[in-house]
């Protein structure tokens, strides 16, 4: 994780700072965690603690209330940006094999009118 991202995910905000932030209520705040919109952490003391990511979230939850989504539309965009974001960090982690190069190259050249009628098992290739 980059530096950058680690401290935005450190959770150190109390929920007074996080309502001045937001101009959210702390009723609406926990009212959006038992929502499971956002998940705050707990101190030792049981207190929850925000980070700079979970203000974010908040304020994004507030601009879809304001267009007038309601909170089963919101948990839904959440759930489809979280799969997508798992999808991108599988397709990321996803490594090419030789055989893969050869048919994107392959895939390419037949694209470009280069060598119709060969096969990604042509000698030619490998």
């Amino acid at each position: 994780m980059k530096e950058k991202e680690l401290r935005r995910s450190l959770a150190v905000l109390p929920i007074g700072t996080v309502m001045k932030l937001t101009n959210l209520t702390a009723r609406q705040i926990r009212y959006y965690e038992t929502q499971e919109l956002i998940k705050p952490e707990r101190s030792d003391g049981n207190r929850r603690l925000y980070s700079l990511n979970d203000v974010d979230r908040l304020l994004e939850i507030k601009d879809y209330l304001d267009e007038g989504l309601n909170m089963a539309g919101i948990r839904e965009i959440f759930m489809q940006k979280q799969l997508d974001q798992e999808h991108r960090k599988e397709q990321q982690s996803k490594t090419l094999t030789d055989d893969d190069v050869r048919e994107i190259l392959h895939d390419e050249i037949l694209r470009a009118g280069g060598l119709q009628g060969m096969s990604p098992t042509s000698p030619k290739l490998r």
